[in-house]
């Protein structure tokens, strides 16, 4: 069975090390992204609780979570299984230096239900605005001229 992918490139015009914090602590992942009990270590095993949206006719969900890599500060790799196995994934990160700032290759894989992938498309899409903002409140506010770069060449 063939699955997708969603990869993009995000620049930010923080380091390394500070986009590395942004992802890799359980405040700043509960700042842009949902509530957990991470920890930047491989084998844990950790959730992040999206809360429910009435008006979506959304009841919340857990997503059930094991990091697989933890390269400080440039990997992190972990799965997003939700429910039985009803979406089995993988995401990660891999940040490189990029003049002052920071290139980052994201990549979530593995689905198999289009609703899902496209689901999942958005809410990225969603959260990565989010990552952007908490980066440059974390920074003092210094501007992020490119925070979210749908660049073509990383499409699956």
């Amino acid at each position: 069975m063939t699955t997708k992918t969603i990869r993009r490139e995000l620049k930010f015009t923080q380091s390394p090390a500070a986009v590395w914090r942004a992802l890799a602590t359980s405040e700043a992942l509960a700042d842009w992204m949902y509530p957990n009990d991470f920890e930047p270590r491989v084998g844990h095993r950790f959730t992040f609780r999206v809360p429910a949206d009435p008006r979506a006719r959304f009841d919340g969900l857990v997503v059930h979570c094991e990091v697989l890599r933890c390269v400080p500060p440039s990997e992190l790799e972990f799965t997003w299984v939700v429910g039985e196995g009803w979406l089995d994934t993988r995401v990660s990160y891999r940040l490189e230096a990029d003049g002052d700032g920071t290139r980052v290759l994201f990549e979530h894989s593995g689905f198999k239900e289009d609703q899902a992938f496209h689901g999942a498309e958005y809410g990225w899409k969603m959260m990565h605005g989010k990552l952007a903002k908490t980066l440059e409140k974390a920074s003092g506010g210094a501007a992020l001229p490119s925070p979210i770069s749908d660049n073509p060449a990383l499409k699956a």
